[in-house]
Formats: structure tokens, C-alpha cells, sequence
């Protein structure tokens, strides 16, 4: 199976296209790959995977964590979302700055968010089920956000009025968080 591994804007910031196989039954599709992810600096050791199903305008982020960072393989099961990452190392020559690209059941792609970056993404379609490999555990205690809607980063979200946790809602800037309360960048 052939499995193409799209680098970004962003370095370490991964878009997978796996190949998909149709007939007249459905398709199959293999959604990871440890050798094949491994060779394309994507780990092969995932210790939690978590399903997420949400509706229309729904924004879920900026969410990173700060002691035990996890890298995210995303892909989408139904529906279509807009996925984001932002670089938030200190000391990275890309802090501050943003990926974001659709991922759908439609498309089949993947969005690979290395530790160190916050994570988000926008509900386009009625509803969406996503899921994400994670590389830690996650740990309620280091769970921290990001305003996803921060002036500083601009991100260009495609919806208008998003639905919003509580939490989410009371995220600070970016620049309104101390430096400790950033990960660091390591070249």
C-alpha cells in the first residue's frame, strides 16, 4: 500500500494520504502503519487514541499540554473539519505561526501535530467523528489552551459563530502566557 507523507509549512508538521482501495462493497484504507509512519519521522509508538463527535460550528482548542507533550496523528471517521496546529516553542524559529488544512471522511487524509504545538479544529459539516493517536497519556493537571481565536495568530477559522466550551472560551493569548507555561524548543 502506498501512503504519501506531505510536509508542511511548518517543520515536523506532517499531511498523510493514504492510499485507498474502492470497489463496488465500500473502500479500505490503512490508517497507520508503524514501519511505513516511522520512515516519514511520524512515531510508531501511540499510547492512547481518543474518538471525539461533534456538531456543526463546533471549535475544539487550541489545546496543548505543557509536561507531557503529546504528538496527534488526526484523521476524520465522518463528517469534514478544519484542522489547526500552532507552534507555540519557545525559542522556535516558527512560534507563533499556524497549519491548518480539511480533513474529512471524504478525503481520508491526516494531520500529523508534533509535541510542542497546540492542537484545534472547526466542525464544517453537520457533525464529525474524529480520532487521534496520541504519543503520552493524557493528564488532566498539564492540560492547558490557547484562545484559538488569538488576534496575534490570525488564524483564518471558515466559520462565523463557533460553539465553544467553557474552558475554551476563557483561554488566554499566546502573549498572555508566561514563558514557563510554554514548551521549549530543542533543534
Amino acid at each position: 500500500m502506498t501512503i504519501k507523507f506531505i510536509e508542511t509549512k511548518l517543520p515536523g508538521v506532517m499531511l498523510v494520504e493514504p492510499q485507498v482501495y474502492k470497489d463496488p462493497r465500500g473502500y479500505f484504507l490503512e490508517t497507520f502503519n508503524a514501519a511505513k509512519y516511522t520512515q516519514s519521522s511520524i512515531p510508531d509508538k501511540f499510547l492512547q487514541d481518543n474518538h471525539s463527535h461533534s456538531e456543526r460550528n463546533t471549535v475544539r482548542g487550541l489545546h496543548y499540554q505543557l509536561n507531557q507533550p503529546q504528538g496527534k496523528l488526526i484523521y476524520v471517521v465522518s463528517g469534514e473539519i478544519y484542522d489547526v496546529c500552532v507552534d507555540i516553542r519557545h525559542g522556535s524559529p516558527h512560534f507563533g505561526h499556524w497549519y491548518g488544512c480539511l480533513l474529512s471522511m471524504a478525503n481520508h487524509r491526516q494531520m500529523y501535530v508534533p509535541e510542542g504545538f497546540a492542537h484545534g479544529f472547526a466542525v464544517l459539516s453537520d457533525s464529525a467523528d474524529v480520532i487521534y493517536k496520541c504519543t503520552r497519556l493524557y493528564d488532566a493537571k498539564d492540560d492547558r489552551g490557547i484562545l484559538f481565536n488569538d488576534p496575534e495568530l490570525r488564524i483564518d477559522w471558515p466559520i462565523n459563530k463557533p460553539l465553544l466550551s467553557e474552558k475554551d472560551r476563557k483561554n488566554p493569548t499566546l502573549a498572555q502566557l508566561a514563558l514557563e507555561n510554554l514548551p521549549v524548543y530543542t533543534p
